[in-house]
C-alpha cells in the first residue's frame, strides 16, 4: 500500500534510499540543503519542499539520514525542533549513525510528543543503498519495528532488532569499529607482502581462502586493480569516506569511555585514520588507508 513519506537528508546514502522508496510506489516529500540532491530526487519523482517542517507535514512516515549527532539533535530538538511539527503517532526512522546517547535523548523526547521513533542506522555502503540491500540495525520498540518492516524491506535486505532505543547505534559503531580495524590490518598485510615481492592479487586470493579472510579481501580490496568494482580501483573515489570512518571510530571511543570498556585496537585504528585524514585524504574512501603503508615508486 502506498504511503506518503517525508524524507530528510539526500546524501550518498539517503538519496538512493529515497529512490528505492519511490520505485516501490510511495510518495515522497523531500528536503535537503544541497540543491543538486533535491534535483536528483525530484527527477526520480519526489516532491521537493522548502523546509524540514514542510517535509513532515501530513505524512505517514518520516525518514532522516544526517551526518552526525549534532545535526540530528539540532533537527529534532529545541524551540523549533521537528518533533513539534510531526503529528502524534507518526512513525520515524532515524537512519543516521550517531552517538547512542544522542539516539536515546531524541527517542525519549519523541516519546514525550507521542511520536514512535526507531534508531535504524545502516550498513552496506552506497552500493547497498542503491541496490536496496542494506542492513538495518534497529533500536526501539518491537511493535514499531513491525510497522516499519515493509519500508525497511524496500531499502534493505537484512533487518536486525538490536534492542531498546540506542541499541541500534551501539551495534552499528561496534561493527564499524571492527571494519576500521580489519581494513587497516588488511592494508598493512598486503603492503608487507608486496614489499617482499608478492603480487597483491595473488596474496589477496591466498588470504581470501585462508584464516586471514575477511570482508575486505572478499568484497572491498584496498589494493588498486585487485577488484574492478572496489573504490581502490577508481582512485578511492566514492564509497565510505575516511572522515566518516573517523567519525564512527570516534563514536566508538566515546562509547568506550562512557561504559569503561577497553578498546585498544579501536583507538589505534582511530589514530591511524586521523593521521591519514590530516595528510589530505579525508574525502577518499576509507580503504585508502593503504596509502599509510605503501607509496608507489
Amino acid at each position: 500500500m502506498s504511503s506518503t513519506i517525508g524524507f530528510i537528508g539526500l546524501g550518498h546514502m539517503g538519496g538512493p534510499m529515497a529512490q528505492n522508496l519511490l520505485k516501490a510506489g510511495h510518495a515522497l516529500k523531500v528536503f535537503d540543503l544541497v540543491p543538486a540532491a533535491l534535483k536528483a530526487a525530484t527527477q526520480a519523482g519526489a516532491t521537493a519542499v522548502a523546509s524540514a517542517a514542510e517535509a513532515v507535514a501530513g505524512v505517514d512516515l518520516v525518514v532522516t539520514m544526517l551526518p552526525a549527532s549534532r545535526h540530528v539533535e539540532g533537527l529534532y530538538l529545541g524551540e523549533n525542533g521537528l518533533l513539534k511539527a510531526i503529528a502524534r503517532n507518526t512513525l520515524v526512522l532515524e537512519c543516521s549513525t550517531i552517538a547512542p546517547e544522542s539516539a536515546r535523548k531524541v527517542s525519549k523526547a519523541a516519546a514525550e510528543h507521542g511520536i514512535r521513533m526507531l534508531d535504524a542506522p545502516v550498513s552496506g555502503g552506497t552500493g547497498g543503498a542503491a541496490a536496496g540491500t542494506l542492513t538495518f540495525i534497529v533500536g526501539g520498540a518491537a511493535a514499531d519495528l513491525e510497522a516499519a518492516a515493509p519500508y525497511l524491506q524496500v531499502m534493505g535486505k537484512n533487518i536486525f532488532h538490536a534492542g531498546d532505543a540506542g541499541a541500534g547505534q551501539v551495534a552499528k559503531i561496534c561493527n564499524n569499529m571492527l571494519l576500521g580495524i580489519l581494513m587497516a590490518g588488511t592494508a598493512e598485510a598486503l603492503a608487507l607482502g608486496v614489499a617482499n615481492g608478492l603480487d597483491p592479487k595473488t596474496l589477496s586470493d591466498i588470504i581470501a581462502k585462508s584464516s586471514g579472510r575477511n570482508w575486505a579481501t572478499e568484497l572491498y580490496n584496498p589494493w588498486p586493480g585487485v577488484m574492478d568494482h572496489a573504490p581502490a580501483s577508481h582512485d578511492y573515489e566514492g564509497g565510505f569516506g575516511v572522515d566518516l570512518m573517523l567519525k564512527d571510530l570516534g563514536l566508538a571511543a566515546e562509547a568506550s569511555m562512557l561504559s569503561r570498556a577497553t578498546t585498544p585496537l579501536g583507538e589505534l585504528a582511530r589514530n591511524l585514520y586521523a593521521l591519514h585524514s590530516t595528510q589530505g585524504h579525508g574525502k577518499l574512501d576509507f580503504s585508502s588507508i593503504l596509502k599509510l603503508y605503501h607509496q608507489p615508486r
